[in-house]
């Protein structure tokens, strides 16, 4: 059974971080590419961020390149987004995916 387990999130002042983690099970972490997706209130899902199973090769959605960075750990069998500058339109819930499978939520929410 695929499991994705995000943890992490917060309340954050503008201008912080925040470092996301999904810790996956069930599967064969190092032979799927991953990304994280976000969802702002009263929005639709927003895919911030993927990484190839190597870990090599990473894209991001334009709004948040050179603040985010994506990473994994396949022998953790863990993903990560560091997330810098956040401002309140980062505020969100982010989540892991593989395939069609969605992981647990983690709720981001940047305010002052």
């Amino acid at each position: 059974d695929v499991q994705l387990q995000a943890s992490g999130g917060g309340l954050v002042q503008p201008g912080g971080s925040l470092r996301l983690s999904c810790a996956a099970s069930g599967f064969t972490f190092a032979d799927y590419d991953m990304r994280w997706v976000r969802q702002a209130p009263g929005k639709g899902p927003e895919r911030v961020a993927t990484i190839n199973s190597g870990g090599r090769s990473t894209t991001y959605t334009d709004s948040v390149k050179g603040r985010f960075t994506i990473s994994r750990d396949n022998a953790k069998n863990t993903l990560y987004l560091q997330m810098t500058s956040l401002q309140p339109v980062d505020t969100a819930v982010y989540y892991c995916v593989v395939g069609v499978k969605r992981g647990q939520r983690t709720q981001v929410t940047v305010s002052s």
